[in-house]
């Protein structure tokens, strides 16, 4: 029997399988695939540390930034959606007749989804959807105490285990695998940093447009297109049609929706389509089909957590794919070098 033939089936069998095991043992899984990031991003300000502090110390340092900017980034985010949220519950009588008024006007031009819309979107669903986000507090709140944790202990372990690998495995392969997640962290601190940046020029934006045109809580739009900026394809969607539905509902008219929802599609495009991609580089350079199938893999497994760690996990897996010469190509045809086309 050809071995190729045998090879294949046990790939495929084995990716099943892992699949499952992370789709199954989320709560264990999706914690250490967080810590990781963490500690791929505060490496090296803990070393920078540690050559004028005690180790400890400024594992305390890092620690206590991270917790910081983690409290600062979950209360804004909080902020922006409880203020939209109580408004949408107290006028949710107002917004269920605009809404109805609308279905009804979607079903006069033959357009069936109205009636599952207007089946749907309703007070009870979203006071359902409010209590939901309210009962998964508590295991947020779990999940990233357990990240905490693993970040404490992944720090006081990173030199040891580089030299633990140097000593398991032979010279070449301990160095494609030390030089593999060296590759990473850079890759995913340069993600993370554009990302950011990319995000507040987005809110910025978003804010200004939801502004000039009178929409209520333009600051709060601002803040949940910066958050959703962090979920590619899906965040951004989500960030415009929000507001563009609210629109249709504060004003009345189809024009202004359809004019806010014009105005942050160009406000995306612009900055998600031209200037993201220019400001990453090649080194973070991957086909959109990639993007978009990881981060609905990912949220297929996850969740929300999923949709947002989908493109780190991808840069990470086509780094280490590149450091060997027998899976280098698959790093290349997805867009995993670090060399321009020629």
């Amino acid at each position: 029997m050809n071995n190729q033939s045998v090879v294949a089936p046990l790939l495929l069998i084995a990716i099943i399988a892992l699949v499952s095991a992370l789709k199954i043992a989320e709560a264990v899984f999706a914690p250490v695939a967080c810590a990781l990031l963490i500690i791929a991003l505060v490496w090296p300000f803990q070393k920078m540390l540690q050559r004028y502090v005690p180790q400890l110390l400024a594992l305390a340092l890092v620690l206590g930034v991270v917790v910081c900017v983690f409290l600062t980034l979950t209360s804004i985010t909080a902020w922006g959606f409880g203020r939209i949220g109580r408004s949408v519950v107290a006028d949710s009588a107002r917004f269920q007749l605009l809404y109805g008024q609308l279905t009804e006007w979607l079903e006069g031009h033959g357009i069936i989804v109205a009636g599952v819309w207007a089946e749907h979107f309703n007070v009870g669903w979203m006071l359902r959807m409010l209590q939901g986000a309210t009962a998964r507090l508590n295991t947020t709140i779990s999940f990233w105490i357990v990240v905490i944790v693993y970040v404490l202990l992944g720090l006081l372990d990173v030199e040891s285990i580089a030299r633990n690998i140097q000593k398991a495995l032979s010279p070449k392969n301990a160095s494609a695998v030390i030089a593999g997640a060296c590759q990473t962290a850079s890759k995913l601190r340069r993600y993370m940093l554009v990302r950011t940046i990319m995000s507040i020029a987005t809110g910025a934006l978003v804010w200004a447009l939801s502004a000039a045109f009178g929409l209520h809580f333009a600051a709060e739009w601002g803040v949940i297109a910066f958050a959703l900026n962090y979920i590619p394809f899906m965040g951004p969607f989500v960030a415009t049609l929000l507001p563009s539905a609210y629109a249709l509902a504060q004003f009345g008219s189809p024009i202004a929706a359809v004019l806010i929802f014009s105005g942050l599609n160009v406000i995306q495009f612009i900055i998600g389509s031209y200037i993201e991609p220019r400001v990453a580089g090649y080194a973070l350079a991957m086909s959109p089909f990639l993007v978009l199938f990881s981060v609905f893999l990912w949220s297929y497994l996850w969740g929300i957590f999923g949709a947002f760690i989908g493109v780190p996990v991808t840069i990470a897996v086509l780094s280490f794919l590149f450091q060997f010469s027998s899976t280098r190509w698959v790093a290349e045809i997805c867009g995993g070098s670090d060399r321009p086309p020629s």
